[in-house]
């Protein structure tokens, strides 16, 4: 992947300043012409930017003997210097260069030029052949084409990413005999779930709460009124039949149970809400409360035996088997909410994550759950009556001998089209009808239609995204128009990371799909579908930010004890409801930055310091003031783009030059010397100081005056983002120096704070939204960019802002463009 990709078409100055917002319907003065270019590159170009100092390494590129008369022979040099010259890049700092009118004019022309160039020749599509669905994709699939969503995650391997951090890049989805081994795998367990196949073994699935997790009170929407803890999950349960269900209590570093003390709390065990099971814990050892080893007690002091060896064995009666019917059902498990502790009397602190509660045995608090096992089917003899995955499968039911081989013909035959994509051949029925015959030998009907799903999920048409080669009149490096079928499988795994529904299916084996009111009408249902909101929340977006990250970030429990599972969980919730409500209102991209509103729960809301929340569920809530408003306010970024102990305005700046405007820094020298740390005794010095210190060394300060500004903007954010006015030292109750989070850009203009430089984000909105299509080009492709790709981001952010740049402007956009609709042959 070339790096400099991400930063064509953004118009931030890092070293130069930023370059007014501008379209090609603009004339800039005084560069009209390839002479008045070419002058341009010889009075601030070509002194530095020769063959001999590209060679010796002192510049990146060489403009000598290059030809300005036809940029389009050699787009990617003259998309690098747009990237450049934009940048504030050329020439370096130091440097005498142009003034931002003279910069912006230049850009300007080579864009025109290129763009011009690149009309005669734009580039295609995705140019392999086959796809490999990724692990996401095959899972939903399934769901779709089985009507059973299944946890993938435990039968197959996670994908490898691109370097623009997306896991549905053909070039990165390769296939190994191991992976092929793990589809054979997962293909029998998936068919014989969805069939209900009474030979099944019985197996035991694990659900585990999170050690960090507090469970004080009720931490589900899942979970009942009046209880607090534990967990809900949706458990599919193949068979009808007996199923046991096993508690795990949470324990500390030495393997003592929780809360054991005098109070008795009650743990229940439902089945879509209803009680299966109910226990009680603690309570019941009047014995001394210490384990052995603790509170200066031995082994040999009356009571201590027993009690230890209670605070070990507590949870292993916590077990019931019930009958339960097939299909997902919702299991849960809690506690009824009675305190451990009379009402009014405060409890000091403490974070699940510190050492010293993990060694403290805290007898006298609640307990918790840490995990369920579900184990079964036990006494299942045969296939349940109805479950969705069945009713999905058997659209029909013979009613003798007769009559099978019609019926396995329409349902192979039905379900062959859904995942193929296409309409099902003679040779398809006939491989399907083959595997169905030898099941039925050996089996039921049903046997006979588990085995040829078996196959059907392991066949290359259904685990790769095939496109059929080029007609025959095509000539190899001709692009050409893909098929309607094809253009419905890019479509639905662009938008719903899925297999087409039917109606995407009929329209395009009539030949309808690609005409273009019909297209435009399939993106708009598509969009409105639930489906399409979540999938681009969780897969376009949330890669794109790198919100994934918030799973592994580490905050110091020493440093900030309130940060929790239930935090993580909170932030990580508010990033995905405020990204689906951007799709589904349909609202401008620039409001990713400017938006004054977000979504929080309770815990959430506590940590930013809104009032008047009450209750686990996610509410909408508008901001009182700037603070928090877009990304650049949510508690998941300013949280993942920090150090463990501290903020990292390197980290932040890097994110926002990164990801916001994708124009990445270069890559830091390997023997930077890190922040000089305080020494004992010595006042704090403030962060902003040690940093003006790193930058004095000229191998730092050429990337840090990019970097830093904007990173500093963010600095009332502490390292879990919560508001504040002084830096944390790390030592409790020390008040360290006073916040500034002003900054000034390479061109003089002034901001203060994220409100400040959210200002002179979303003043650049046609900047900024060219940044995102290179992204969502990228995901909707499947495919790392190229140069030659920018004439098409161009055009594309050009037709997107005819209607204010919305969401569904920007994907209508990329779904009629050329990359997106067709391919070259090979």
């Amino acid at each position: 992947m070339r790096m400099w990709l991400f930063g064509v078409a953004i118009v931030l100055v890092l070293g130069g300043g930023l370059l007014p917002a501008t379209s090609h319907a603009q004339t800039s003065p005084g560069l009209e012409s390839a002479d008045d270019f070419r002058g341009f590159l010889d009075q601030y170009c070509l002194r530095c930017h020769t063959d001999r100092g590209q060679r010796s390494g002192a510049v990146p590129i060489s403009l000598e003997g290059a030809d300005v008369d036809d940029v389009g022979a050699h787009s990617e040099l003259w998309e690098e210097v747009v990237r450049r010259v934009r940048a504030g890049l050329m020439p370096p700092l130091g440097a005498r260069g142009p003034d931002p009118t003279t910069r912006l004019a230049a850009a300007t022309w080579l864009e025109r030029e290129l763009d011009r160039a690149a009309a005669t020749n734009p580039p295609p599509g995705r140019p392999m052949t086959a796809h490999r669905l990724n692990r996401t994709e095959y899972r939903n699939a399934v769901r779709d084409l089985l009507g059973l969503d299944v946890n993938v995650a435990a039968l197959l391997p996670p994908d490898d990413v691109s370097a623009e951090g997306f896991d549905n890049n053909a070039d990165t989805l390769s296939t190994s005999t191991t992976l092929m081994e793990r589809y054979l795998t997962a293909a029998r367990r998936i068919s014989q779930l969805a069939i209900g196949d009474p030979a099944m073994v019985s197996r035991a699935d694990t659900y585990r709460v999170p050690q960090a997790e507090v469970q004080d009170d009720r931490t589900s929407e899942d979970l009942p009124w009046g209880t607090r803890g534990g967990l809900a999950v949706e458990h599919y349960f193949p068979l009808d039949g007996e199923y046991v269900f096993k508690i795990g209590l949470r324990r500390n570093f030495y393997n003592y149970i929780r809360g054991l003390g005098n109070t008795p709390h009650q743990l229940d065990v439902r089945v879509d809400k209803a009680l299966v099971g109910s226990f009680t814990v603690g309570g019941e050892y009047d014995g001394p409360r210490c384990p052995t080893s603790f509170c200066g007690r031995s082994a040999g002091d009356p009571g201590v035996a027993g009690w230890d060896w209670y605070s070990v064995h507590a949870d292993d009666d916590l077990e019931v088997r019930a009958p339960v019917e097939a299909g997902k059902r919702l299991v849960s498990v809690a506690f009824v909410m009675k305190p451990a502790w009379d009402e009014g009397i405060l409890q000091p602190v403490a974070n699940p994550a510190a050492y010293g509660y993990s060694t403290d045995e805290r007898q006298e608090g609640n307990p918790a759950v840490s995990s369920l096992d579900i184990t079964g089917p036990f006494g299942a003899e045969q296939a349940p009556l109805a479950t969705a995955a069945r009713e999905a499968i058997f659209v029909c039911h013979p009613a003798a001998g007769a009559d099978e081989a019609e019926c396995a013909g329409e349902i192979l035959g039905r379900l062959a089209r859904r995942a193929y994509r296409r309409p099902v051949t003679p040779d398809d029925m006939a491989m399907l009808r083959g595997f169905h015959d030898e099941g039925r030998r050996e089996g039921t009907f049903d046997t006979g239609i588990q085995r040829a799903l078996e196959y059907l999920l392991t066949d290359p048409e259904f685990l790769f995204r095939v496109e059929a080669a080029p007609p025959g009149d095509v000539e190899p490096g001709i692009d050409y128009r893909v098929s309607d079928l094809e253009l419905a499988s890019r479509l639905s795994f662009f938008l719903w990371a899925s297999i087409p529904d039917d109606e995407l299916l009929d329209l395009a084996a009539g030949g309808r799909l690609s005409d273009p009111e019909e297209l435009e009408r399939q993106v708009r249902r598509m969009l409105a579908s639930p489906r399409a909101r979540t999938t681009l929340a969780e897969r376009f977006f949330g890669q794109w930010l790198g919100l994934s990250l918030i799973r592994n970030a580490a905050p110091d429990p020493t440093i900030f004890p309130a940060f929790d599972e239930n935090l993580r969980d909170a932030m990580e919730r508010e990033a995905q409801l405020f990204l689906e409500a951007q799709v589904r209102d349909d609202r401008p991209v620039v409001e990713l930055l400017t938006a004054d509103y977000s979504f929080v729960n309770e815990r959430l809301a506590r940590h930013y310091g809104v009032p008047n929340i009450h209750g686990n569920h996610f509410r909408r809530v508008e901001w009182q003031d700037d603070r928090r408003a877009g990304l650049l306010g949510l508690g998941s970024i300013l949280t993942l783009t920090s150090y463990a102990n501290r903020t990292s305005p390197v980290s932040r700046g890097k994110w926002v030059l990164e990801t916001l405007l994708g124009t990445p820094p270069p890559e830091a020298p390997a023997d930077v010397p890190g922040l000089d740390e305080r020494e004992p005794g010595e006042a704090p010095t403030s962060l902003r100081a040690r940093m003006a210190l790193h930058r004095a060394n000229p191998a730092c300060a050429s990337c840090h005056r990019l970097m830093d500004p904007l990173g500093f903007a963010l600095e009332n954010f502490d390292a879990i983002g919560r508001w504040r006015t002084t830096e944390e030292t790390g030592i409790p109750g020390e008040i360290g120096p006073a916040i500034d989070a002003s900054g000034t850009t390479p061109d003089g203009s002034d901001f203060d704070g994220a409100a400040g430089l959210r200002t002179i984000l979303a003043s650049r909105e046609d900047q900024f939204v060219g940044s995102v299509i290179v992204r969502f080009l990228t995901y909707a492709t499947g495919r790392t960019l190229e140069s030659s790709d920018m004439p098409m981001v161009r055009q594309i952010r050009r037709q997107a802002a005819a209607d204010e740049s919305r969401w569904s402007a920007v994907i209508l956009a990329i779904v009629n463009s050329k990359p997106f609709q067709t391919r070259r042959a090979g």
